[in-house]
């Protein structure tokens, strides 16, 4: 282990057996495994990393690459199948929902357990008891046996507890996106707290434009491999897939971010040209974009709806055009081709990207579902704003729009 390093992984390695039958394994282990057929799955395989004291490095991947395996074999809760983890602090962890709670016992009851576990008497726990309820905030369910919790109310004792015990590492899973968006904004305010005070973090999230903001440094795991270790930029491009710099694309083609059974409706052409309708891919702050989207129907679906979604280097929708706000729900069997004529583009300088959807009624699933396909540049060029306007240089998050507003000098 380096010795600044406060989490060294070295040819970590996790493999599971998968039994054809559930008979199979029993067999396996009744025989000490010379019976039993199974295939090997290698959630992990030989990764290496270190983490440096104050580090907030995010771990991203698709459902299934190894995550969360990850975390638990850092946390000591499994064992790997070879490899080694070395860690050198106090490590706290909010993993799986509810995990090392005990389900009889009340909320309070868990919070000491939780204190337990982590080295501190049933006194150092009490002087953080008020903090840790007052951060929870679920009220006269703290004296309730967990068993009756809400996933929310889980999540929220969990998180306190975990922030309240001094860690030097800080370990957080998915498991945050449970809670309401409120409580979700305060958890995300206390990690920034901690990484002030030089607190490790490691974060997994599916919320590319969280893993942006918080993260210095992301890991992106693919079928159980490292495949990247770098800038949350670069690991977000990447983790997104390949994206078309072109003017028009085919969405029928496979896409690793294409989602939706297509039981009816099929995408199947998206395109980008300027106001004259001449294709092009690089644009002006005020241009006016002129987009096209192709779909078919298998059958007749009077309230289909689709549209194209434009989001931002950090996978932030900027704006959904819809078909719903024109009042365009329905579609008849066969293939059908809409244009869209945008007001004129007032978004920042930077990278964005255009994707299309299609759902058969209002609050359902999508039927096909493509997030981000072509990529489209805006840059300032000085048709917006007065002279003393630069949107070049402004520092942002590359996910503000600039508003034309007219000003008036009162006195």
């Amino acid at each position: 282990m380096s010795c600044d390093s406060v989490i060294s992984v070295r040819g970590l390695s996790k493999t599971y057996r998968l039994y054809d039958h559930p008979l199979h394994g029993l067999l396996a282990r009744l025989t000490g495994d010379r019976f039993g057929r199974y295939k090997a799955f290698h959630a992990l395989d030989g990764l290496s990393f270190d983490v440096g004291p104050g580090e907030t490095v995010g771990i991203i991947g698709r459902n299934g690459s190894g995550k969360s395996t990850l975390l638990q074999l850092i946390c000591g809760i499994r064992k790997p199948t070879s490899g080694t983890v070395t860690i050198s602090g106090r490590i706290s962890a909010l993993l799986e929902l509810g995990s090392g709670f005990h389900p009889e016992f009340t909320g309070r009851e868990n919070v000491f357990l939780q204190g337990a576990i982590a080295g501190f008497s049933r006194a150092e726990m009490a002087t953080r008891f008020e903090r840790i309820a007052a951060f929870a905030d679920i009220g006269e369910f703290i004296e309730q046996p967990v068993r009756m919790y809400s996933s929310g109310m889980f999540v929220r004792l969990a998180f306190a507890v975990t922030v309240e015990v001094e860690p030097d590492i800080l370990v957080i899973d998915e498991a945050l996106s449970v809670g309401d968006i409120d409580f979700q904004a305060k958890c995300l305010t206390r990690m920034r707290e901690l990484m002030a005070d030089g607190v490790t973090t490691l974060f997994v999230s599916h919320s590319m434009q969280a893993v942006n903001a918080y993260c210095t440094r992301v890991l992106l795991i693919e079928q159980g491999q490292l495949r990247f270790d770098g800038s949350p930029a670069k690991a977000v491009d990447l983790h997104r897939g390949p994206v078309a710099t072109a003017t028009g694309i085919d969405l029928r083609k496979a896409y690793s971010g294409r989602r939706g059974l297509r039981h009816c409706i099929e995408l199947l052409e998206l395109g980008v040209a300027d106001v004259d309708g001449a294709p092009r891919s690089s644009f002006a702050m005020g241009d006016r974009l002129r987009l096209r989207l192709s779909l078919r129907c298998s059958e007749p679906v009077p309230q289909a709806r689709f549209g194209l979604l434009l989001t931002n280097s950090a996978d932030v929708l900027i704006h959904d055009f819809a078909s719903g706000f024109a009042d365009i729900v329905g579609l008849a069997a066969g293939t059908h081709a809409f244009e869209i004529l945008t007001d004129p583009l007032n978004i920042y300088p930077g990278a964005y990207y255009l994707g299309a959807w299609a759902q058969r009624a209002l609050g359902i699933p999508s039927d096909d579902y493509v997030r981000a396909a072509l990529l489209i540049t805006v840059a300032d060029c000085g048709k917006v704003g007065g002279h003393e306007a630069k949107f070049d240089i402004i520092s942002k998050a590359n996910t503000e729009v600039y508003l034309p507003c007219r000003w008036r000098k009162l006195s």
